[in-house]
């Protein structure tokens, strides 16, 4: 393969991607090349402007500017696999004609990119620009986004209007991310404009899912968001300890363990 046909195919795969970014290590692996391969191309795709580098790796240089270097944007390729088979699992999980509401969070972001290939006729409610900007491209999706004041760390609408907005929401299911989970305590966030939207949305719905991976595991944020009594489901990877997720699941009603590996079998541990 030569140079400029390595180049196109790593063009055609940025147009994959649903954000339009990938780490120089998915690209060295995608063409079977070193990563000084990648790297020399990307130099060169950069100096003729189609491509800009990123946080850990490069994208399209035509991509939105609202995912140019954001706090959100620097955790999306941050365990991707693991996130994108939990989001697999959570898909799955989605009937049609229910009201959902979906949070702004990396892992619900590749749940979103999944649900905007199905044909389902659902109602999304959320309060992330990104979710709206992912779903409005699937008709048979109603998507309502929450105003209010926009956190530009989150690419969220938060404040007092968008608190009073999700006051008056009924949602059939939630699907929530966090940024730390205690299995004995609940989710901790440390973006605090997010943290309210969180707390109405659980006391809204008539189930609760996390959505959270390995790393999310034992960590604990500024402040705490949602007790365990309030989490229905938790869908996590299988890099989380089998004993501490058996302990989970004699606390939550249900449990589900995605494969951190393609290939794999999901399990349920509750």
């Amino acid at each position: 393969m030569n140079p400029g046909e390595r180049r196109q195919l790593i063009l055609d795969r940025l147009e994959q991607e649903g954000t339009g970014v990938c780490s120089y290590e998915t690209l060295a692996a995608a063409l079977k090349v070193s990563s000084m391969t990648v790297r020399r191309d990307l130099e060169e795709l950069i100096r003729l402007g189609t491509v800009i580098r990123t946080v850990g790796g490069v994208q399209r240089a035509q991509a939105p500017s609202y995912l140019y270097e954001t706090a959100l944007h620097s955790r999306l390729a941050v365990n991707r696999q693991e996130k994108r088979s939990i989001a697999r699992l959570a898909l799955g999980l989605i009937k049609p004609q229910q009201t959902l509401f979906i949070d702004g969070s990396s892992t619900c972001l590749e749940l979103v990119r999944a649900l905007a290939k199905e044909k389902l006729a659902i109602t999304v409610v959320t309060n992330s620009a990104l979710v709206c900007l992912e779903l409005g491209k699937n008709r048979d999706i109603t998507v309502v986004g929450i105003g209010g004041q926009y956190d530009a760390n989150s690419l969220s609408y938060v404040g007092p209007q968008a608190e009073d907005w999700a006051k008056t929401l009924f949602i059939d299911a939630a699907f929530l991310g966090t940024k730390g989970f205690l299995p004995a305590k609940g989710t901790f966030e440390s973006s605090l404009p997010t943290i309210r939207i969180k707390q109405i949305v659980a006391q809204r719905c008539g189930q609760l899912v996390l959505l959270a991976d390995h790393t999310k595991f034992g960590q604990r944020a500024l402040s705490q968001v949602l007790e365990l009594a309030q989490i229905h489901t938790v869908i996590t990877d299988d890099r989380v300890p089998r004993a501490e997720l058996a302990a989970l699941g004699k606390k939550i009603p249900r449990v589900l363990v995605a494969p951190a590996s393609p290939g794999k079998g999901a399990s349920h541990a509750a």
